[in-house]
């Protein structure tokens, strides 16, 4: 889906930046061009992001906890 329709940037383009390291919106409008025209996708750009920021949780550390006998 479009989200910032000036600049023909969709979802799929700020999930592949987060994947590339973005993480913030202010990277987005440097890197993409995000709501650096009308302004009216910033809010979407945002929630996208942070879906994907929130989607890849990681894993670091797995500890066994003893079961009751």
């Amino acid at each position: 889906m479009i989200v910032c329709v000036c600049n023909n940037i969709s979802d799929r383009e700020i999930r592949q930046a987060v994947n590339l390291g973005i993480s913030s919106v202010a990277e987005l409008h440097k890197e993409l061009g995000v709501g650096t025209m009308c302004g009216k996708c910033v809010s979407y750009a945002r929630e996208v992001l942070n879906e994907h920021l929130d989607s890849k949780t990681t894993i670091t550390e797995v500890r066994r906890v003893p079961q009751a006998a």
